[in-house]
């Protein structure tokens, strides 16, 4: 069994890249809510449809006081063209050590056609300014996900 985050643990510490010059770390949202997901492929169809329906609520997260934050095992390049065709205002972060995929408990053994390989588990973390994980997602289905994030926060 595996690293595993659940509602009312610490978040783990993160620090990684979202772009050639910058990077971002859990210290960046202290104080600010953050919705954090996790997902496993740029320009897949699940991935494509997750992140437009949280750029599309962008604005209704503002407003909860709530930051968004994807990260996925691909490179700060693979982001930048990923945001480009789409059109995306959201800030994604480049894990490809995988160290924070595992660190959240999201790195797994998955299974497809009885081949087993490692990959993201589509999950998503709300965060409290205080820190501390607030509400748990696994095995995300993205249809309906980011307003279900979206009531969540603006509860918190």
């Amino acid at each position: 069994m595996g690293i595993t985050c659940e509602v009312g643990d610490v978040a783990p510490p993160f620090d990684l890249q979202i772009d050639p010059e910058n990077r971002v770390s859990l210290k960046n949202f202290l104080g600010k809510k953050l919705v954090l997901y996790f997902y496993p492929k740029d320009d897949t169809s699940g991935c494509t449809a997750e992140a437009i329906a949280f750029n599309g609520l962008r604005k209704d997260f503002d407003k909860a006081g709530t930051a968004i934050l994807g990260v996925s095992p691909d490179s700060v390049k693979s982001h930048a063209k990923f945001k480009a065709k789409h059109g995306l205002d959201l800030e994604l972060a480049a894990d490809e050590d995988k160290a924070m995929l595992e660190a959240y408990g999201v790195w797994v053994e998955k299974s497809m056609y009885g081949r087993k390989y490692m990959g993201v588990e589509r999950s998503t973390f709300l965060i409290g300014p205080d820190g501390r994980i607030a509400r748990v997602w696994r095995k995300v289905k993205v249809p309906g996900h980011a307003e279900e994030a979206l009531a969540a926060a603006r509860a918190l």
